[in-house]
């Protein structure tokens, strides 16, 4: 990674970090399992992490929903904190595939189904397995209770991560130009 990739990339986890803030705090609709909701925002982490990589997406994340709690209740909830860092961080494990592609315009099938697969295998890792054992390490709170939730977020995140972060691929793609696409006239 060269000077100018890792200023761009550094610029991108504090500007992902800063959107993933404002959306979880304020863009979310309840479930019906108390303290699970939708959140936009996990759509906008995924879409860092595939474009900008497992660290970058682990860091928008985890900064983004720690902050959030913070400035919301006054304490981060650490169990969740460091699960939504998990899932963007797995998320993006797809990067050398995506990223290349979406730098040069393009966002077709193949990475679509690379990116949908990290996704929900990165969503079952944090909502399926980090954020219920360490709810019942840290905070002793109820198997049931834990998994109930971690099932809904599981659910939830991924749709949003799938969705939102494959739209804003698309879109992101179409602003770059694409290799070999300008052509001169004689």
């Amino acid at each position: 990674m060269n000077s100018q990739s890792s200023t761009k990339t550094i610029v991108a986890t504090g500007l992902g970090a800063a959107v993933f803030l404002v959306l979880f705090m304020y863009v979310k609709v309840p479930s019906p399992v108390p303290e699970t909701n939708l959140q936009i925002a996990y759509g906008v982490s995924s879409f860092f992490a595939a474009v900008f990589g497992p660290v970058a997406g682990f860091l928008v994340a985890f900064v983004g929903h720690a902050l959030s709690d913070f400035i919301q209740y006054g304490s981060p909830w650490w169990s969740w904190v460091v699960a939504s860092g998990v899932g963007a961080l797995i998320t993006g494990l797809c990067a050398k595939k995506v990223a290349p592609a979406v730098e040069e315009g393009r966002f077709n099938t193949s990475e679509l189904i690379t990116f949908v697969i990290w996704a929900v295998i990165a969503n079952a890792v944090a909502w399926l397995v980090a954020a219920p054992v360490l709810d019942i390490v840290m905070y002793s709170e109820p198997a049931s209770t834990s998994f109930l939730q971690g099932v809904t977020a599981f659910g939830l995140d991924s749709i949003v991560s799938c969705v939102i972060g494959a739209i804003l691929l698309k879109a992101y793609a179409s602003t770059k130009t694409g290799k070999g696409s300008l052509s001169k006239d004689i």
